[in-house]
């Protein structure tokens, strides 16, 4: 498979229109197409398959799509909720002149709400191979490691020290934004596999390390990061000064503190802005976000914002925070302006400060959201100089044998679909080292397939707004209530129709082609074009082509699938039938068929 269809790639093309043939591919040229190709599933960190499971909404198959889903994010309607959508970034009807992105999250959401009932619960999918692992905590990541390596034969057993299972998702997620719910069916899900959970106990307090390490084959620690950041300023030990996350995790508990009717909050991310929302839903009036930098580089989702802002949160950039200000219970915040300058390694603005700019601000209390870290503990193994375990992140390893870390514990604090991602790919690490075999891989399956009833006019489709609780004011008396109120069926087939599927893959067969350009007059968009000669990269995928307007020199006619916007009216219009239709999906394989 190439960017641009014209140069042998190195795989059967599919012709055989009566006799659809399946492919499987490890090329790395393949996986070159795909992430051009498939922006959307080369952006999500689990690799979900999100053009196919957008059309099953659309063939209205809400079961399939879920289990689509599932087979890699685990969590489709936590994730239909509360995912930071980097495949709607990439997504290919958002790039300049199509519009605006899919909204691929809220549409995995609607394969949830509308999925069948009853649908069973799974259990192990393989005999039993005589080796346990004990996972360290059940956050995301460790509910994924638990349930791949249950699902090949593992004896797993997962050590919890709050009272239920969920980590972040249970403790750190406000329910105006996660039912509880939905959240405890899905892990049940996974605990129903026949894994046990242990709920209570604190590793490395409750018991050793070295006692969990000696009872089992390997230690996965996944106790992600409950350590909240400092500012580091004067005034931040006062009265009326809260940490995010202890104060979302309190009320999670069912705690009300009294923030008072001006509620101050620094901090630029989803826990920042979780604050800021429960602080109405707490009573108080007033709520201002203060941030570092300017509202556009915000790394939370465009919805998140919107809503925030739509229940009364303000929102105030470019603030540097100097001291908290208070004899004994806060009175006001001093911060300092600030300008945004240079870009950085990391892709972001530089900020710096503006001297003699200071201001005051009054507020009854502060919350502090500047991100956390993992906790230190006592597991054996090599630490930094804040004595938290240090582990490889391409390995998953310690620098002891057989403790494993994943997750946000070995990163610092990512998000939820990075966390299953990281989950999944420690526990693949753990079985291939425990048994000495891959248990899957990924793979680039090809497919024949034909172009869909996708009309040209469903691009002009508006992308579909999400129904939430009105007035506003009934959002913000019951800390319980869910903003957001999912998709009806009728938006998701609206909404599904939108995607471009770009999981299709058009080709011209130059020995049929007659150059008639038909296709090229008829293309809606610049993706058919006349080649003189093209550029391979190290992987043997195109990285560019030369086109021409010189009849002398054109050698092909290709399809710039990057450009594409899979209409089929290339097909429609083909006077030989010189075009073919490829369904191209990142899949994973598995490798353990043989031992059922």
């Amino acid at each position: 498979m190439t960017n641009a269809s014209a140069v042998d790639s190195g795989f059967t093309t599919i012709h055989d229109r009566a006799h659809p043939k399946v492919i499987f591919s490890t090329d790395p040229s393949d996986f070159d197409y795909m992430k051009v190709n498939v922006p959307c599933q080369s952006a999500c960190p689990a690799f979900t398959n999100v053009p196919a499971y957008i059309r099953d909404i659309y063939e209205k198959r809400y079961g399939h799509s879920y289990e689509l889903n599932r087979i890699v994010n685990l969590f489709p309607g936590t994730l239909g909720r509360i995912c930071s959508r980097p495949c709607e970034k990439k997504c290919r009807h958002g790039e300049p002149e199509l519009g605006q992105p899919v909204s691929i999250c809220h549409l995995k959401r609607a394969a949830s709400d509308f999925k069948e009932l009853g649908r069973p619960f799974l259990s192990q999918m393989f005999s039993a191979i005589g080796k346990s692992v004990c996972i360290v905590g059940s956050g995301p990541a460790g509910l994924a490691a638990a349930h791949d390596l249950n699902a090949i034969g593992f004896n797993i057993t997962i050590l919890e020290a709050f009272d239920e299972p969920g980590g972040m998702l249970r403790y750190g997620i406000p329910e105006f934004r996660l039912p509880r719910d939905v959240l405890k069916n899905e892990i049940e899900t996974i605990l129903k596999m026949g894994i046990t959970l242990k709920t209570g106990i604190r590793a490395g307090v409750d018991i050793a390390f070295e006692e969990i390490m000696t009872e089992y084959d390997a230690t996965l620690i996944a106790s992600g990061c409950y350590s909240s950041n400092r500012l580091g300023v004067s005034g931040e030990n006062l009265r009326g000064v809260y940490s995010g996350l202890d104060l979302v995790m309190d009320i999670s508990r069912g705690k009300t503190p009294d923030l008072g009717k001006k509620v101050i909050v620094i901090g630029a991310g989803f826990t920042a802005f979780d604050c800021a929302r429960s602080a109405l839903r707490l009573g108080a009036e007033d709520v201002t976000i203060f941030i570092r930098g300017v509202e556009e580089e915000l790394r939370v989702t465009e919805d998140e914002i919107l809503d925030a802002k739509r229940e009364g949160v303000k929102i105030r950039g470019l603030s540097l925070t100097q001291r908290i200000v208070g004899e004994d219970h806060v009175g006001a915040v001093e911060f300092l302006r600030s300008r945004t300058g240079e870009t950085g390694p990391n892709g972001r603005r530089r900020i710096h400060a503006i001297e003699g700019s200071e201001f005051l601000v009054e507020a009854d209390s502060v919350i502090v959201a500047v991100g956390q870290s993992a906790e230190p503990n006592s597991a054996p193994g090599a630490k930094d100089g804040n004595g938290v375990l240090i582990g490889d992140r391409n390995t998953f390893k310690s620098s002891t044998s057989n403790l494993y870390l994943t997750g946000d514990f070995l990163t610092g604090p990512s998000t939820v679909i990075e966390s299953v991602a990281s989950g999944r790919k420690a526990a693949e690490r753990i079985a291939q080292d425990l048994t000495g075999q891959k248990f899957r891989e990924w793979v680039v399956k090809m497919q024949e397939a034909v172009i869909t009833d996708r009309q040209r006019s469903w691009d002009f489709i508006p992308k579909q707004e999400m129904p939430s609780v009105m007035p506003i004011s009934n959002r913000i008396m019951d800390q319980k209530v869910e903003v957001e109120q999912g998709l009806t069926q009728d938006q998701a087939f609206e909404e599904a129709k939108r995607c471009y599927l770009c999981y299709l893959h058009y080709e011209i067969d130059i020995s049929k082609c007659i150059f008639c350009r038909y296709c090229i007059d008829n293309a809606p968009r610049d993706c058919i074009k006349l080649v003189s000669s093209v550029t391979l990269n190290d992987n043997g995928a195109i990285e560019s082509f030369w086109e021409t307007v010189d009849w002398q020199k054109v050698n092909a006619v290709v399809i710039d699938n990057s450009r594409c916007i899979r209409c089929g009216e290339c097909v429609r219009v083909c006077p030989v039938d010189c075009i073919s239709v490829t369904r191209v999906e990142l899949v994973e394989r598995n490798l353990l068929a043989g031992r059922l």
